[in-house]
Order: C-alpha cells, then structure tokens, then sequence
C-alpha cells in the first residue's frame, strides 16, 4: 500500500476571526471514501525558546492557560505571522516581553508540528544561551507571567512528577538538552 494525502474537494472558513480560525474541509480519501467536514484550526506559528542562564538555569514562564483552566510552567512562546516576522526574530521577541531575558546567543533548532491531526500550525524551536535578564518586560493583555528559573539538573524530575507537562515545552526541553551536550 502506497500512502497518499487526502484530496481537498471544498474547503471555507466557519469561524475566521483574529483570535479563532476554523476551516471546514471536504476531502477525499485514498481509498475515494468522501468526509465531509473534517474540521482544520488554522493557527498562527509558534516560537519556543529554551533559555539558559551562564548559572546552568533554565528560564521558565509560569502562566494560566484557560484551554486547561490550569496554571502551568512552559517555557517562553509566542505566535506569530511568517508573512510579517521570520521565526528568529519572534523568539527574541517573545523572550524578551515574557521574561525581560535577552539571550546572547540564539540558536535555531528545529521546527515539529503542534497537533497536526487537527492544527495546521508548526513550532519553531531555539536555544538561547547565556540569557541575562536585561530587557523589558512586555505582556499581552491576557498574560500574567511568573518568571521562574529551575537548575538544569532538576528539570528532568519537575517533567516527571508532572510539574511540567506541556508537550512543547517537554520536546523542547529534551531536544535542547541533547543540543547542548552535544557542543
């Protein structure tokens, strides 16, 4: 069997405003049964930083996220729009109006996928290394940030006792931290 993407037949906008974004797709699939309403969010792109600290700490954002309706510990983030910002210049930003860090070193890992089942949308992921804490903060109407530093060597426990459980912010942190060992 030879995989193959589905076909789009029809495609509009159901909800399409600056805070939500959902197309109501009609496809075909490879086998020619056809769905009609296969629901996509159209999301902005994401720009995830690992910040380290020269004191081997890693910055963390601590933040309630109403999706949930919990307060978690992320690392810092923000959308933003490709057209108008490259994913490199939206990680300084994001670090910076989070977190008041500023990193003297960027690094551009990678980009994944957020939930490509039903989101359309990628993260873009960097290190930042010797971050210090010389910017300005700069938060979003809907943010209300505690900034938090954690020692590289507790990281791995706060993922496994759950005090960290954001699947962005656990790849990150993992492919980050194989980054750095490797240099």
């Amino acid at each position: 069997m030879t995989l193959q993407k589905w076909k789009i037949l029809k495609s509009n906008f159901i909800i399409d405003n600056q805070w939500c974004r959902v197309r109501q797709d009609q496809v075909q699939l490879s086998d020619g049964a056809i769905i009609d309403d296969y629901f996509v969010n159209v999301r902005p792109e994401i720009a995830l930083i690992l910040p380290i600290t020269p004191h081997q700490e890693i910055v963390f954002v601590r933040q309630y996220r109403h999706g949930v309706q919990e307060i978690l510990l992320e690392l810092p983030a923000g959308t933003f729009d490709p057209k108008k910002e490259d994913s490199f210049s939206a990680a300084k930003r994001e670090l910076e109006e989070e977190t008041g860090y500023i990193a003297q070193e960027l690094i551009f890992m990678t980009t994944i996928y957020d939930n490509p089942v039903k989101d359309d949308n990628k993260i873009h992921i960097f290190v930042g290394l010797n971050v210090e804490k010389t910017g300005k903060v700069a938060l979003d109407i809907t943010e209300e940030i505690e900034v938090i530093l954690v020692p590289i060597k507790d990281v791995i426990d706060k993922i496994m006792s759950g005090d960290i459980c954001v699947a962005g912010t656990i790849s990150t942190i993992f492919m980050g931290l194989e980054f750095i060992n490797e240099q």
